[in-house]
């Protein structure tokens, strides 16, 4: 009878603190930045750190936040990085 109450007992306090979770997970959602993705499909992908950033996810966002140079990118061909910019100029404060 006591494992009956036990298993029970986790059966609710499980299904309560699962719609906690999922009442917070849509309360304090926040919207991801699509920049940061559109940058990375940008960049060459070879993840060489020859930035200084640990691959070409890091760069791309230090590159939306303003905290690193395109020209970083030693990969990078001169017509992307132009793209990049642009990119970066028109889409700067979403």
């Amino acid at each position: 009878m006591a494992v009956i109450k036990a298993v029970l007992l986790m059966l609710i306090l499980g299904g309560v603190l699962g719609m906690v979770l999922g009442i917070a997970g849509e309360k304090f959602y926040v919207e991801p930045d699509t920049r940061v993705d559109d940058v990375l499909a940008m960049l060459p992908g070879y993840n060489c750190g020859g930035c200084g950033n640990p691959g070409c996810s890091g760069m791309a966002e230090k590159l939306v936040s303003g905290e690193s140079k395109i020209e970083q990118c030693r990969p990078c061909k001169p017509d992307v990085k132009e793209k990049i910019k642009q990119y970066l100029a028109e889409h700067s404060g979403e």
